[in-house]
């Protein structure tokens, strides 16, 4: 049983020392809650409760303390993926949804799967997730002073269960300012695939995992018999023509734990039960 979680990118030059250790000790944290429910349910619904954690929290941006978009609003992006039943859901621009990766869960069920905008809105209104401000006063300030964000905030958990099965869980509130109804890769097979061989979350700039494809890559050269390390490095190299900016984390079969950023520096924390690993 394994966990791994990402909580987007750190900047250095735009980010307190403070807010650095903060990070360190929320992501270890709920790394570890999440481990603890490992141990009594599924990987699918760890990768969920792993990652409604981190929407939770307003230090990274997805659910509270998302970004807010050009015309002063906030939609948010989530999927799941499970890699035993090789299925997958998401809502892309959903809005005043607490918990987006929770209605992407409940979309598991349905044979419409990833539902955008006002529909994957009214579908979770309809399956009562009431209307809530994910708003947070830091981020109507960024937006006020028309402060462009660096567009690398996404949350995202891998989980490896005692069944050997992998999910995993990746949820954005977007890279803010953009256009309304852009598409970021969070609910995208680039930013969020998994089979019974690997799974792999993304964060970074939407545009550049997208052309990358990046997730699904890595795990199909799994599948066709890269380790992890080789998978990721061929991957990340074929973004290096374009000057990609991606993060990404993975558990494989085995459960190899691997990470790895194009730009510095992505931040991740794991947990096996015994051995614990947070960015530096």
């Amino acid at each position: 049983m394994k966990i791994i979680i990402h909580g987007g990118f750190f900047s250095e030059s735009s980010t307190s020392q403070e807010t650095k250790v903060a990070k360190q000790n929320a992501l270890l944290r709920i790394a570890k809650d999440a481990h603890a429910f490992l141990k009594t349910h599924s990987a699918l619904e760890t990768a969920v409760y792993a990652v409604s954690l981190l929407e939770d929290d307003e230090l990274f941006n997805a659910g509270i303390g998302s970004q807010i978009q050009s015309d002063g609003k906030i939609r948010m992006s989530a999927s799941l993926m499970d890699g035993f039943a090789h299925k997958m859901s998401g809502v892309i621009n959903i809005e005043e949804v607490k918990n987006p990766i929770q209605v992407a869960k409940i979309l598991l069920d349905y044979d419409d799967k990833v539902l955008g905008g006002s529909g994957a809105t009214n579908f979770a209104r309809k399956h009562g997730f009431e209307a809530f401000s994910t708003e947070i006063p830091q981020r109507r300030a960024e937006y006020e002073a028309k402060l462009q964000s660096l567009g690398t905030g996404t949350v995202g958990c891998v989980a490896l269960d005692s069944d050997g099965k992998i999910a995993v869980a990746t949820s954005t509130g977007g890279k803010g300012f953009e256009i309304p109804g852009r598409i970021s890769d969070s609910a995208t097979v680039a930013g969020n695939y998994a089979n019974e061989f690997c799974g792999v979350s993304l964060t970074g700039v939407g545009e550049d995992i997208v052309s990358g494809a990046v997730a699904a890559k890595i795990v199909t050269r799994v599948t066709d018999g890269f380790s992890l390390k080789e998978a990721f490095e061929k991957t990340f190299n074929e973004l290096k023509p374009f000057d990609g900016f991606a993060g990404a984390i993975a558990i494989d079969k085995d459960g190899n734990i691997f990470h790895q950023d194009s730009h510095p520096s992505m931040v991740f924390a794991s947990f096996d039960g015994v051995n614990e690993e947070v960015f530096n």
